[in-house]
Order: structure tokens, then C-alpha cells, then sequence
């Protein structure tokens, strides 16, 4: 059987990407587990032309929300040229009876459990509706597939050591999409970071974990760290802000070849971290922490959200300079989105504060919701001159120079690269997109049933983050819902 996985993509700044940087690990992995007697392709929509009369027997496509929309028409496009197509991932989750609309079988849960069943039922003719994954227990699981990623990525060698996390931030789907915090053996994961088969030296230098919070299980992060160091490799990964206060695990990381760590930071409001319940975020802290993570050359890449309750145009206006006075080395500047099976997403949907707007608002970068300070125009206008301010020349300019005092060469490469990809879509003026703008109109139909019959959801989800039906303060008797494939 030929199989073709797609992974969506809606075009998220007006002129596209520059430079593609990073792709998802999900086709790769989905590939990787795959029987080898099927062949399999994989195409990621953001730098491949899709071939709509491929003759693949199956069309697997995986998505988030905000591109929900692209894999719609495609799905159709497919369907009526007489394709079987089948979808997992974090939307079709959450939205099991929209999904079932668009294909003909869909998967909910981690697709390590569900994926070779889908195969064996499409190979007999048996195909179901829905297949529930079970989370994997991440044991034996194939190096991904680099062999089918196309050379336009920048990066190259995505892994993922663990997968879940700890924390229960508000606006988050991981601990619903991906129970527990589980590990991947060792050896694996240093079996994946030496796959060296890549054209550049970048390509196999570099090793960007997937993962959520990689550092949070000490003793597993210092057995991998140990087992890295030898291969003399740049890596990055996502962490919390609790690393700084760990000296030896930071020496570690410097040593084995950390580059470049995300922290979640969000906000410089402690009402607005205790609503996203990051109550471990200490805004007193945060100058120090960057600084402690910097004493070992260590770039520091910062997340940070416009639009919670607490915020004002002013505060979200105000947070370039703030991020500038506490040594961040790249922001990532979002918009709050409320994804479904998320607390947030319950909240607003009982203050009946959800915008009718479609799937292609949900990409971090526009506005489905009603702020609780301003106009949704207002949200979205202040980020926008958030972005600018902070992405402008002179303060890309100064983080690039700061960093030849306090970051070592690989880290130094980071910096330089990330700052220079954003300083120039601010030259170009290739801003975020305003999907109030976006061309595409009949995207209209993929508004979210937000006021209309509530989606099937997952029994394991707690009652607090289930959505609620429309009108009412009693959370939903029965649901069902699946997990994820993981991304």
C-alpha cells in the first residue's frame, strides 16, 4: 500500500516564511512506525506543492487548529478524485464529529497504538470510523524518518526524548493530549541524535528536542546528558524556569552542547500567571534566572502571550522593553488562543466570550475570543505593535550584540540566525497574518460550533476542562475524546 502524510499548513505571516526553519516531528515518526512493507511519503504543506492526483491509497493528514481549514480542502480535493483519506492530531481530538464530516477515518490518541490497526483495516477493506490511541509507553520507537523530510528545512534532526507534562498551564492541551510525563530510553534517544546522513554540517550539528519540558525528571535528563556529551552536538530543547536554580544540571547542559533553551514565561503580570496557573513563574526572578542560564553561554528563548484578563494595550505594549531589560535572547511573541480541552477554553465558553470566528484564527497570532480589557481589534492591534517594537532593528540589533559578551559560538549561531530571520520580516514588513483580512472567504464554513452542539469529547478529560454546552453552567454528562498524534 502507498501511503501519502501530509501535515497541513496555513500560511501564518503575509509574505510566508523567508526561511523555513524546523519542521514538526509528527510525518517523520508517524512514517517511522509504519510497516516497511507499505511505501510512504511524507510532504509538510509548508514547504512542499501537495500533488492532489497522487495515487497513493491512503492520505494521512495530521493538524492543529489554525490550519484545520487547509486540511478541509484538502481532504475534499482528495476524496473527490476518489482518495481514502484518514486525520489525527490535536484539532481532530477535539472535534471528533466535525472531523467525521471531512474524513473517512480519523484517529484520536497517540497514534503508536492506533496506526498499525488503521493499516491492517484499510488493507482488508474494514476501514472504521475511529480509532482511539492509547498513550505510548515510548519504548522501542524507530528513529523518525529524516530520509523523507525535504532539504527547505533549515533543521533537520527533530527528536523527542519525552513526552507529557508535569505542569496544567491553562491554555495548554499537553496535559490532556499526552497524560502523564513519560521517557524514552537513553539509548534511543542517543541511537536518533547520531543519525549523521544530512548535506550540511549545520543539519548534523544541530539537534532540536521536540519535547515539553525535557529537564523536569532529573535523573533521566542527567543519563542523557551523560550520553550526549560524546557526540559533541548542538542541542536545544523546552524547559521551565526552575533549571536556573540548578547549577549542576546547568553545567551539564553546557557540556553536553545546549545551545538554546524555550522557557514559558508568558507574562509580567502575577494576577495573569496565576490565571494561567504558572504560579512557579516569579517575575522577581526572571532577570536572574536568564542570567544564571547565560553564565553558561546558553541562548534564552522566552514565550510570551498577549491577551489575558489582566492585560491592557498598554501592558502588552509595554512588554518589549521589559523583555529587552531582562536579557532574553529571542521572544516568541503569541496571542492567547483558546484551544478546546484547555481550562481557558471552558472559561470563556461560560462567559460566553468565544468569537464565531473559523478554525484559521486558532494559530497563535490573531484573536477568537473577547478580551476582557479591550476590543478584540484592540488585542490584536497591541500585539501587532508589540511584534514590531520587539522584532524592530535596533532591539534585534542589541540582542545580537549582547550576545557576543554572554553566549558561547553555537549558541551565539542561534541567536544571530532567529533575530535576523525576525528582524527581517519587520524590514519587509511581512507581519503576522490578519486572518480578518485573509483572501480565502469561503473559510467561513470551518467556524468552530461553539454555541451549537458540543463535540464528542474524552472520558479522561477532568470535568474542569471539558467544554460546556451553550447556555448553561452544568458541564457535559457524557463525552468522548481521543489524545493526539504527538507533535
Amino acid at each position: 500500500m502507498t501511503i501519502d502524510i501530509i501535515i497541513a499548513y496555513v500560511k501564518r505571516y503575509e509574505f510566508g516564511h523567508e526561511k523555513d526553519f524546523v519542521p514538526p516531528i509528527t510525518g517523520i515518526h508517524l512514517a517511522a512506525i509504519t510497516p516497511r512493507e507499505h511505501t510512504v511519503r511524507v510532504f509538510h504543506q509548508q514547504v512542499d506543492r501537495i500533488n492532489l492526483d497522487s495515487q497513493a491509497d491512503l492520505i494521512a493528514l495530521s493538524f492543529f487548529s489554525g490550519f484545520a481549514p487547509a486540511a478541509f480542502d484538502l481532504a475534499r480535493e482528495f476524496k473527490k478524485r476518489g482518495r481514502t483519506v484518514v486525520a489525527g492530531g490535536p484539532h481532530v481530538t477535539f472535534n471528533i464529529d466535525e472531523s467525521l464530516t471531512h474524513f473517512d477515518a480519523i484517529v484520536t490518541g497517540e497514534a503508536e497504538t492506533a496506526w498499525i490497526d488503521l493499516l491492517r483495516d484499510q488493507d482488508l477493506g474494514q476501514l472504521k470510523k475511529i480509532y482511539t490511541g492509547r498513550p505510548c509507553d515510548m519504548k522501542d520507537l524507530p528513529t523518525p524518518r529524516y530520509d523523507l523530510l525535504s532539504n527547505k528545512f533549515f533543521i533537520r534532526k527533530v527528536i523527542q526524548a519525552t513526552r507529557g507534562c508535569p505542569f496544567t498551564c491553562s491554555f495548554c492541551t499537553v496535559p490532556t493530549l499526552n497524560p502523564g510525563f513519560r521517557l524514552r530510553p537513553v539509548k534511543d534517544v542517543v541511537r536518533d541524535a547520531s543519525y549523521d546522513a544530512f548535506p550540511h554540517w549545520w543539519q548534523r550539528k544541530v539537534v532540536w528536542f521536540w519535547d515539553d519540558n525535557l529537564t523536569i525528571d532529573r535523573k533521566y535528563i542527567h543519563a542523557l546528558l551523560t550520553e550526549l556529551k560524546p557526540l559533541k552536538k548542538w542541542w536545544l530543547t523546552q524547559a521551565s524556569l526552575d533549571i536556573a536554580k540548578d547549577d549542576r544540571l546547568l553545567d551539564m547542559m553546557r557540556d553536553s552542547g545546549c545551545i538554546g533553551v524555550f522557557l514559558g514565561i508568558e507574562s509580567f503580570d502575577k494576577e495573569s500567571l496565576a490565571d494561567a496557573h504558572k504560579r512557579q513563574n516569579k517575575i522577581e526572578n526572571y532577570k536572574t534566572a536568564v542570567a544564571a542560564i547565560h553564565k553558561r553561554g546558553i541562548a534564552v528563548m522566552a514565550g510570551f502571550i498577549a491577551g489575558f484578563d489582566h492585560d491592557t494595550r498598554e501592558s502588552i505594549e509595554e512588554m518589549a522593553d521589559r523583555i529587552m531589560e531582562i536579557g532574553i535572547d529571542v521572544p516568541f511573541l503569541s496571542v492567547m488562543t483558546p484551544f478546546r480541552g484547555t481550562p481557558i477554553y471552558h472559561d470563556l465558553v461560560k462567559d460566553d466570550r468565544m468569537l464565531e470566528k473559523g478554525w484559521q484564527f486558532y494559530n497563535g497570532y490573531n484573536v477568537a475570543f473577547k478580551p476582557k480589557r479591550m476590543s478584540p481589534e484592540d488585542l490584536l492591534q497591541s500585539h501587532r505593535n508589540l511584534w514590531k517594537k520587539a522584532f524592530s532593528m535596533i532591539y534585534s540589533l542589541k540582542r545580537i550584540l549582547r550576545g557576543l559578551l554572554t553566549l558561547r559560538p553555537g549558541a551565539m549561531c542561534l541567536s544571530l540566525f532567529m533575530n535576523s530571520f525576525y528582524m527581517y520580516k519587520r524590514i519587509r514588513k511581512n507581519y503576522p497574518v490578519d486572518m480578518n483580512k485573509h483572501p480565502v472567504a469561503h473559510w467561513e464554513q470551518y467556524v468552530p460550533e461553539t454555541k451549537k452542539t458540543p463535540q464528542r469529547e474524552h472520558t479522561n478529560v477532568p470535568a474542569r476542562y471539558r467544554p460546556l454546552p451553550a447556555n448553561t453552567n452544568n458541564p457535559p454528562t457524557t463525552t468522548k475524546l481521543g489524545i493526539t498524534f504527538p507533535q
